[in-house]
């Protein structure tokens, strides 16, 4: 299953790229072709999902309204880190790796399930397709099971716990500096909103450095770096007849242009 990338309900173009899988068949794992370099959940500036209309607030709400999603969140715990060898930005990013109908028809700890078997998938735990004919075989068909496959996974381990870290060299920009964002994104691991891209802010806190998700994802090094909080205004993100307000969004170093670029 692949993710359209084309679809009315974006108001940005997307960039694309060409990758290929490693274990095709997993459950909204794109197969080598076209693919978006934005993830599913970039859904910031998107039109056409109609009205928002959360729930009402309640006094005692469970934290599961199922049993089921109870045993999903465990089973996710269990396959991120100790079953599949990842870790938890691959987690978020087997999230925006998954097509539409596996990310927003299965709910929310149903699409936990669905990039939990991507994950095992990617690391040889299981075949794709062994859950679906795990799944019809016990409802009582006749369906022959894919062979166990060879284990592959990330030879990986973290310079320490968490994601904060230390880096030494000194933030690029202070508190009251003027930054533009960058326009082009390097991979579907990205962290960067599309509706900043390209806009003007102002950084407002530097934030502890962390573990850059876009690399640590796809387990091509830490790339720890500093992090801003960074203040925009909404006429500046949605145009002159926007109403008024300002947003604050935390980027990554990465994310913003050099100082001589930026004017």
């Amino acid at each position: 299953m692949r993710r359209d990338c084309t679809g009315p309900t974006r108001r940005h173009a997307r960039a694309a790229a060409v990758i290929d899988t490693r274990a095709p068949g997993a459950p909204g794992l794109r197969q080598k072709g076209v693919v978006c370099m934005d993830s599913v959940a970039d859904l910031g500036g998107a039109t056409g999902w109609g009205k928002v209309s959360p729930p009402p607030p309640q006094d005692q709400d469970p934290p599961f309204h199922d049993a089921w999603e109870g045993r999903a969140f465990a089973l996710t715990l269990l396959a991120m880190g100790r079953v599949s060898g990842q870790n938890l930005d691959a987690f978020r990013y087997a999230l925006g790796r998954l097509d539409s109908k596996s990310y927003f028809d299965d709910d929310y700890y149903g699409r936990w399930l669905n990039a939990s078997e991507l994950m095992l998938v990617e690391s040889g735990i299981i075949a794709p397709g062994a859950v679906d004919a795990r799944a019809r075989a016990n409802a009582g068909e006749s369906v022959e099971q894919p062979a166990d496959p060879e284990p592959n996974k990330p030879d990986y381990a973290p310079t320490a716990a968490g994601s904060l870290r230390q880096v030494e060299e000194a933030p690029r920009f202070a508190v009251g500096d003027a930054v533009t964002v960058v326009t082009d994104v390097e991979s579907d691991a990205n962290k960067l909103p599309a509706y900043v891209r390209g806009h003007r802010g102002v950084v407002e806190a530097i934030q502890p450095a962390h573990v850059f998700p876009e690399t640590h994802a796809r387990f091509l090094g830490e790339n720890a770096q500093h992090v801003y909080s960074v203040r925009f205004t909404s006429t500046e993100l949605y145009g002159s007849d926007a109403e008024p307000f300002e947003l604050t969004i935390e980027l990554f170093d990465n994310y913003l242009q050099d100082k001589e670029n930026a004017a």
